[in-house]
């Protein structure tokens, strides 16, 4: 079962910034999550909020804010002074660092709340100029932004985001040729996950912080869990391997 750090190490340092992420591929887990958004002047920005209240001293929404303005917020907020000042990430920073790195990138795109223009092809522009085609996937709760990034990038590996469960969540993927499910997994079932198995879908699993539940996710054979302490996890799942 592979280990995704849920945007970041998201548990101990700021989420969705290049400190959370060079802390998670220390951990050796198998990815990376993480979200992205556009600003006002259309660089593709890397944070789960559509405003930047909550993880900056900052008010207002991602899109109100050219790049330039954004860079000058500190993301660490919820952690105070301790890390310093933490940047909000552009997407091609983060994939120019991932290039470099050996792990896979689960990239939501998030249109749920606003529908940004044109996210989706410049999300894939940046992923093509970087080389990682072969290194990332898609996700998102706007199943229409999956739609699209099909028709701009037929062979990109898309995974439908879901907080509620989905009864027969397999065979609606395979109807929109999504090769992946993502479930909460608060409402998450077993018989949700072997639909997805017995269509061919994989299931990873948002967001599994807790012990009971990761063993669960093992058992049901779930592909993946997303998870804001990826060294708890993925030694856990290490262990388990040496096990069998």
């Amino acid at each position: 079962m592979k280990v995704y750090a849920h945007r970041g190490y998201s548990g101990l340092y700021p989420e969705n910034t290049m400190l959370a992420f060079e802390k998670a591929a220390e951990t050796g887990c198998d990815g990376i999550e993480l979200d992205v958004q556009l600003t006002k002047d259309g660089t593709v920005v890397v944070i789960h909020d559509e405003t930047v209240d909550r993880t900056t001293w900052g008010t207002g929404r991602v899109l109100d804010y050219t790049y330039e303005e954004l860079r000058k917020l500190d993301a660490s907020r919820l952690f105070g002074d301790r890390y310093g000042f933490c940047p909000i990430p552009s997407f091609e920073e983060y994939c120019s660092w991932a290039a470099g790195q050996n792990l896979v990138t689960n990239i939501e795109i998030k249109t749920g709340v606003y529908y940004y223009e044109e996210l989706e092809k410049k999300t894939l522009e940046i992923v093509r100029k970087c080389g990682l085609e072969d290194r990332v996937f898609y996700s998102s709760f706007n199943h229409m932004s999956l739609v699209r990034i099909k028709e701009l990038a037929p062979d990109a590996f898309c995974g439908a985001l879901q907080g509620r469960n989905l009864g027969n969540a397999g065979y609606y993927c395979r109807q929109f040729g999504f090769q992946a499910y993502h479930p909460g997994v608060k409402d998450l079932t077993e018989e949700t996950v072997k639909s997805c198995r017995d269509n061919g879908i994989q299931v990873n699993v948002w967001t599994v912080n807790d012990m009971g539940d990761l063993e669960k996710m093992e058992q049901w054979g779930c592909d993946g869990v997303i998870t804001n302490y990826p060294s708890v996890c993925k030694s856990w799942a290490d262990r388990r391997r040496q096990n069998v």
